[in-house]
């Protein structure tokens, strides 16, 4: 008999299939309003950032679950106050992402801070904000903030990220629970941390981090990472050692390749997931630090068709937007969908590619678009997430505007 699990990834595998994408349907936008703005940008979808946030916030009600927004998927100040709205934490990586996470209404503390290189610049700005946690990634790390803390007269509360050697089945790039990835302590370093957060006196161990990569959809690696968390809660309580926190991470994916079925992640089945797996402590919160599920659907690329370029086997579709914009494709082959919004003739395949000086700078390769031409309106879809926050002025280009459905 198939397992629970196994069930699942079937399912969702089916609804795929069933779901073959049908390029002539697409996303509802300003169409008209777009024709006057200056491409390539950004546009939210507000509406359905506040379906998602009220989604996430009906799923984790009377549950001990506390959601971080991760400010590294899109760190837009008008985004973030409207997650911040909703009461959410801010999971951090820069001591920039800290200040900007308390402009924009994310309270101290529910701030967290995350990263393998945390600087003593940024590690002194999380202790001068009197943040909620570090999730600590090394032995050096934890001697180090223990010092930094003394110097400003500080106890800076920490939880151990522990690398649980848990395969995300997701891409190497974005795997970050193995033991040969530089993130997280590894296991059997553990102890020696345990032992050196006790007896640091400016230290205080209040939970334990676990993050296993980005982009999973096969929901069975999440169950693997609560085996691995019963696991080191057990070995903890022997020991006499209660934590409050119990760190999950995020990586929670989203379906890029069918944006108009599926405009959002499965958050029933991921949050009923952990309440089945891992149940916390009397007392005992789970922390969530989730980013691109909750803000990639929301946003697209907005890009002009400058030329159709006929080549001897394809056509090449170039358009004003590139991998300045959006470098997810160009830097692991990552697939958004692509519609016309200005054109309903035949379909026809195209490279999609943009102008940078770059052979990798492509969007899409074969890519069934109705017929383009100069001018045309190209949408690039589930681009709310590392698309605006990556974006660079490589080449000389300047950065894309952005714009909101609440304000269009």
């Amino acid at each position: 008999m198939l397992s629970e699990r196994r069930w699942r990834f079937i399912h969702f595998t089916f609804a795929c299939c069933f779901y073959l994408q049908d390029p002539m349907i697409k996303g509802t936008f300003p169409v008209d309003r777009f024709q006057t703005l200056d491409t390539p940008f950004y546009y939210y979808d507000m509406e359905l950032l506040r379906a998602t946030l009220d989604t996430i916030k009906r799923e984790t009600e009377n549950r001990p679950f506390l959601i971080h927004y991760a400010l590294k998927a899109n760190a837009n100040p008008h985004l973030l106050k409207l997650i911040a709205s909703y009461g959410f934490g801010a999971d951090c990586v820069s001591g920039n992402e800290i200040r900007t996470a308390l402009a924009c209404g994310f309270t101290p503390d529910r701030v967290l801070f995350a990263g393998v290189g945390k600087t003593d610049k940024d590690i002194l700005t999380g202790l001068e904000h009197d943040i909620s946690c570090f999730n600590v990634e090394s032995l050096p790390e934890l001697e180090i903030m223990n010092r930094l803390a003394g110097m400003v007269d500080r106890k800076a509360q920490v939880a151990l990220r522990v690398n649980p050697n848990v395969d995300a089945h997701t891409h190497r790039y974005i795997t970050t629970g193995l033991d040969e990835n530089k993130f997280g302590i590894n296991e059997q370093d553990i102890p020696e941390a345990l032992q050196t957060v006790i007896e640091a006196p400016h230290l205080k161990l209040v939970g334990l981090h676990f993050h296993i990569g980005s982009q999973i959809t096969d929901l069975s690696s999440f169950e693997d990472l609560c085996v691995k968390a019963r696991e080191w809660q057990k070995r903890l309580q022997k020991q006499g050692i209660k934590l409050p926190v119990i760190n999950v991470g995020g990586g929670l994916g989203i379906n890029y390749h069918h944006p108009n079925h599926f405009p959002m992640a499965d958050f029933e089945a991921y949050f009923r997931l952990f309440e089945r797996h891992l149940v916390p402590s009397p007392g005992q919160s789970l922390f969530f630090e989730l980013g691109r599920s909750i803000v990639a659907p929301c946003g697209s690329l907005i890009t002009r068709a400058l030329y159709v370029k006929e080549g001897i086997q394809k056509n090449f579709l170039i358009v004003d937007a590139g991998m300045t914009d959006l470098v997810r494709p160009a830097l692991y082959g990552a697939y958004h969908h692509i519609e016309n919004l200005t054109s309903e003739e035949e379909m026809e395949p195209y490279d999609v590619v943009g102008p940078i000086c770059e052979s990798s700078d492509m969007f899409a390769e074969q890519r069934l678009l109705n017929r383009a031409t100069r001018g045309d309106l190209i949408a690039i879809r589930s681009a709310g997430a590392y698309g605006e926050t990556m974006a660079s002025t490589y080449n000389g280009r300047e950065l894309p505007a952005s714009y909101f459905s609440d304000q269009l």
